[in-house]
């Protein structure tokens, strides 16, 4: 066989393989985001469609019917308004603790860093329980207050250890050794250089952190008793469920203040259901559209053996 004819076979068998490949990322593409535009679709569409199995890939009969009910319930825009300040204050918190330990635990020289580094480790494997974490969060206060909802899981030994090998592996250690020729002091070097140079990892730490807390309802169930604190997505539990086990309850009538009858108010939640998932996951698809550029680079750096 000729040099040109294996060229031309090699050609033809990549060819072959692209062709493959991108069917098959496109049929993957559409197995996953194909559910998410059925929910989109369905929160503006009529709720007798929906019933009837006719939203399949266009809005029918389009309404806003869902949205409306959603939005008069008073309890779930305070919930909202919650999710939001719990998540914007403790992915704050959450970077400057991570950073800080992370920054200790990359200096080569810190005496305590085998010791630290066992103990945080220690935590990833074994922790407490439910019932003695509960008991040690009611003895110190923290119980039915909204510091448990910021402070509760605003470390997480993984993300620490991924911004630990950025800065082992991104910033040189020959930084440091001139910034201390300079003058420079241990604070003085973080938030003037290992800052503003960490704005990529900085970026995926916010993701990490930010859809943790935001989906975050475990906490507000067990150590939220009153219900002006519950974060969003422990209402939305509730709301859910109440949907699926009491069709006839008391808030199938008062997600509609218009319903003329229960059946009317069953037909809303119909519909009400897929608006309260588009509205609860708003948030969280555009953190991660604005940070997309830099979370793919700041996970490629930070996962690096170091």
């Amino acid at each position: 066989m000729s040099k040109r004819q294996k060229k031309k076979t090699m050609s033809m068998s990549n060819r072959i393989f692209y062709i493959f490949n991108t069917i098959f990322w496109i049929v993957i593409m559409f197995i996953i985001l194909y559910p998410l535009y059925l929910v989109v679709i369905a929160s503006v569409s009529d709720p007798d469609a929906i019933v009837r199995g006719e939203v399949i890939w266009h809005p029918v009969d389009f309404s806003l019917i869902g949205y409306k009910a959603v939005f008069q319930y008073s309890e779930m825009l305070r919930s909202y308004g919650n999710s939001i300040v719990y998540t914007v204050v403790s992915v704050i918190i959450s970077i400057f603790v991570t950073l800080t330990a992370a920054y200790t635990l990359s200096r080569p020289k810190f005496a305590g860093k085998g010791i630290l580094n066992f103990f945080f480790i220690f935590t990833m494997f074994f922790n407490g329980g439910l019932i003695p974490t509960f008991l040690v969060m009611k003895d110190i206060g923290l119980y039915n207050t909204p510091f448990i909802m910021i402070l509760m899981g605003c470390v997480s030994v993984w993300n620490m250890m991924v911004a630990r090998t950025f800065i082992q592996t991104s910033i040189p250690n020959e930084l440091y050794e001139a910034a201390m020729l300079d003058g420079a002091s241990h604070f003085n070097y973080f938030f003037k250089i290992i800052i503003p140079l960490s704005k990529t990892i900085i970026a995926v730490l916010i993701v990490y952190y930010g859809v943790a807390k935001w989906n975050d309802y475990f906490t507000g169930l067990v150590y939220l008793r009153d219900r002006e604190l519950l974060p969003l997505q422990t209402v939305l539990k509730e709301i859910l469920a109440t949907l699926q086990v009491d069709k006839s309850g008391d808030y199938m009538v008062s997600i509609s203040e218009n319903a003329a009858s229960i059946n009317e108010a069953t037909r809303i939640a119909n519909v009400a259901k897929y608006c309260i998932i588009v509205v609860a996951t708003g948030p969280v698809v555009v953190l991660y559209a604005f940070m997309q550029k830099y979370f793919e680079k700041g996970v490629m750096i930070g996962s690096l053996k170091g």
